[in-house]
């Protein structure tokens, strides 16, 4: 009997160090159709932009010289990261409550605030933003209504604002899906023992909630960053001279001059510049996180 059940316990030894050598191998090749994927669409076309950059017309840096040498070109790239952030920024504020709304009602109005959310994603981003063109122009709906109620209008078409609008509204999603995602597995009862513990109601959400629900308001805030740094559609059509992005001077380079060497320089400037920016905003997020679920 004793010799069976030590047999037994060798057997199931060598079949857990079998399994846990080969496991691993097993893990990748099931990686391997993404993998492959992400080379053929991504890395592949990103290497010939990184690869064209620095051979055409000549080999060398002068695209990139000749970037950073044009005023015009930096203040474009600035301009860039400050319609990114207050995009980013807009959409927090507008998607935080959104969200936290989406976990504290029923079971039929949260199914109504969630096709809310998804009916953008079923609308081409050429409609939403030709639809933001006839509200936010000068004799579009929006002043209308400033009219008649005896407000003077207000200058939205071929401004920032405007561009501000209509890239928030594309990208509100991206922010109210992470953040509703982490708060809909919050446990409330944590408010209400710290209301019974004699905390008011808005500093328990402040030191409570608003922590634990830090890591969706990162997500989303990073998805909405990166995919504003590359808008070119609503920028296009609701902004102006004034308010060009990058997105429209590399179109202007690669489509219009075909110097594909100086707009793949822009493409890759922006996106070292996004890298640079997010490795540095990492670590201030994690210890900000940190510090915060310490204190709550």
């Amino acid at each position: 009997m004793t010799a069976t059940h030590d047999e037994g316990l060798r057997v199931a030894a060598v079949r857990s160090a079998f399994l846990s050598r080969f496991r691993p191998r097993g893990a990748v090749w099931l990686a391997a159709p993404a993998v492959l994927v992400l080379l053929v669409v991504l890395a592949y076309p990103l290497g010939i932009v990184v690869w064209r950059s620095f051979t055409d017309p000549t080999v060398g840096v002068d695209n990139y010289v000749w970037f950073f040498q044009s005023a015009v070109n930096r203040t474009v790239l600035q301009r860039t990261f400050v319609v990114a952030a207050w995009v980013t920024l807009v959409s927090l504020i507008c998607a935080y409550p959104y969200a936290y709304a989406m976990t504290i009602v029923g079971k039929n109005v949260r199914l109504a605030l969630i096709l809310c959310v998804l009916v953008p994603f079923w609308l081409s981003g050429v409609v939403r933003t030709l639809a933001w063109v006839i509200l936010l122009q000068d004799s579009g709906v929006i002043n209308s209504i400033l009219r008649g109620l005896g407000l003077s209008p207000v200058k939205l078409i071929r401004t920032l604002p405007g561009v501000v609008i209509g890239m928030t509204q594309v990208l509100l999603p991206f922010m109210i899906l992470p953040i509703y995602s982490v708060m809909k597995g919050i446990d409330t009862r944590l408010l209400q023992a710290a209301r019974s513990l004699g905390a008011k109601p808005w500093k328990a959400f402040l030191q409570i909630y608003v922590p634990l629900s830090l890591p969706g308001v990162y997500a989303g805030a990073i998805i909405v960053f990166i995919l504003s740094l590359g808008f070119y559609i609503t920028p296009a059509l609701l902004g102006g001279p004034r308010s060009i992005l990058l997105s429209s001077l590399v179109q202007n380079q690669v489509l219009s001059l075909l110097n594909w060497g100086r707009g793949g320089a822009m493409g890759v400037v922006l996106l070292v510049a996004t890298f640079v920016l997010l490795a540095l905003a990492a670590p201030l997020m994690r210890q900000k996180h940190a510090s915060s679920r310490r204190e709550a």
